[in-house]
């Protein structure tokens, strides 16, 4: 069976739709973790994924009756691409059913490579039960994502190009895991021709069915599954797939979402290509195993799976990233409400850059405020700035690993505020450098007190703030020429409607 699988790979049917990709040094990576880290690039092939190689193996295997039948499968995303593309090119109808939850670009994008779409029901499972309905009805061929033997060995490809592309054997090779067609296909090869390197997979931990079923040594279904990287967002991984994992994988790996997010921002610091989450999870996984085996001057490959990624989903993307690499610390700080209270805090921070500041007038004893710090040591250096901050006697709140408040909280800092008075609003620019928050804070803060500000460095030249202040009428004039004195860009907002509806 193992050399049925050896044979089926090296004589597979890929290259007539898919490409062999490049094996790319991570340069900038492999200094930081110490270690020789190469990239295999399938976010390079004609649709953006390795999906294309099964799909293509699947369908240039089809005899010609089945070939007039035509060919159906279910799939919101890469898979349906890859089936679409191949079919066109070897003249084979294809209808692909979708979720009617699909995005209208992935529809179109289907829609566009000459495939039928017939959209159904509101979840992928649904839309598969739909396929294989479909398929029994109408006499279609199947082309399943990732259960299918002709599906595995032309996913396979990936590994049998790998070793060709090799200097020498890597210590291990990182691969996403969803249904498990991939590692699948990728494990048997290796592990036939080179056993002793290490095959791992990477999984999310709120998608961790693979790794569920090798624990417990059977499938298992997955109550619910998270959908950031939806690539991989399979409940049940397939039963040839479970087979060939359990004998020829060494172990899976589980990683956070804000670890997917900083694997993203590595690879695109390294190649300038941004993949999808799915696609970063080697990437991710590498990391977590360099940093738990303690290794040094290995060589690992990581899979770059796919970067079919909505440009939508970017700036999410790059705000955890900071968390995922441990830049960033998070936290919830309370402090005396009056006049000099945010400049003390700034000092208390040291040189620290502070990359998020979040704060709103709430009584006139104390203030929350919600504080990104950019870290240079990660975790050691976060539990001690925490220690430094109580011993200053602030209360502090570690928020860096609270998922409501980085998907939330640290958005809706704020509200109206009723008992203020006198409040004017103002946007301001200022330089962004080392200290410019705190020489910003001291020059506004020393006469009048701030009662609302939000601060967030997105790494530009320029910082940008929203702040309220106390000023009564009187001293409007004398507070607008101090303004211009300090020489920052300012426009007054205090006629707002957006700041008069949510904060005034």
């Amino acid at each position: 069976m193992p050399e049925r699988y050896l044979r089926n790979i090296l004589n597979a049917h890929v290259y007539d739709v898919a490409r062999e990709t490049p094996l790319d040094p991570a340069p900038r990576l492999s200094a930081r973790l110490g270690n020789r880290i190469l990239l295999k690039r399938e976010d390079l092939q004609p649709v953006f994924s390795f999906k294309l190689r099964g799909a293509c193996n699947k369908i240039a295997l089809l005899s010609e009756a089945e070939v007039a039948r035509g060919v159906i499968a279910a799939s919101a995303g890469n898979h349906a691409q890859g089936v679409a593309l191949a079919a066109r090119r070897r003249g084979v109808k294809a209808l692909i059913v979708m979720p009617k939850t699909t995005p209208h670009i992935k529809v179109e994008a289907v829609r566009a490579l000459g495939a039928r779409i017939h959209l159904h029901g509101d979840s992928y499972d649904e839309a598969f039960d739909e396929a294989v309905r479909l398929s029994q009805e109408d006499g279609m061929v199947l082309v399943h994502p990732f259960d299918d033997p002709d599906v595995i060995a032309g996913q396979g490809t990936v590994a049998m190009e790998l070793l060709r592309q090799v200097e020498r054997d890597p210590h291990a090779v990182f691969v996403p895991v969803g249904g498990g067609g991939l590692i699948a296909g990728m494990a048997v090869y290796i592990k036939l021709l080179r056993p002793e390197i290490r095959v791992i997979g990477v999984e999310p931990d709120d998608a961790p069915s693979l790794y569920r079923s090798l624990e417990r040594g059977r499938r298992v279904t997955l109550k619910q599954v998270g959908i950031f990287a939806d690539g991989v967002a399979v409940r049940l991984v397939g039963r040839e797939t479970f087979r060939l994992c359990r004998r020829y994988v060494d172990e899976v790996l589980l990683v956070s979402t804000d670890e997917i997010c900083a694997a993203i921002k590595d690879i695109y610091d390294d190649t300038r290509s941004i993949v999808e989450p799915a696609g970063a999870l080697g990437v991710a996984g590498l990391k977590k195993y360099v940093e738990r085996e303690g290794l040094s001057g290995a060589d690992l490959i990581a899979i770059n799976s796919g970067a079919n990624i909505n440009f939508d989903r970017l700036g999410y993307v790059a705000e955890r990233a900071e968390l995922g690499e441990r830049r960033e610390a998070l936290f919830a700080v309370t402090i005396p409400e009056r006049p000099g209270s945010f400049r003390r805090f700034c000092r208390a921070l040291g040189k620290r850059s502070i990359t998020e500041f979040n704060y709103r007038y709430a009584d006139a004893e104390e203030a929350q405020v919600f504080v990104g710090v950019e870290l240079h040591e990660g975790d050691e250096e976060r539990h001690r700035l925490r220690e430094k901050l109580e011993a200053d006697g602030y209360a502090v709140l570690d928020m860096t690993e609270n998922e409501m408040a980085k998907l939330h909280v640290r958005h809706m800092v704020g509200g109206h505020a009723p008992a203020i008075e006198h409040e004017v609003v103002y946007r301001f620019e200022f330089p962004e450098r080392p200290g410019a928050l705190l020489r910003f804070l001291t020059a506004i803060g020393q006469r009048w007190n701030i009662s609302l500000f939000h601060y967030r460095n997105h790494g530009a030249a320029y910082g940008r703030v929203l702040a309220g202040v106390q000023v009564p009428p009187e001293d409007r004039k004398a507070f607008r020429e101090f303004l211009d004195e300090v020489g920052y860009t300012w426009v007054e907002e205090t006629d707002n409607p957006a700041y008069r509806l949510f904060l005034g």
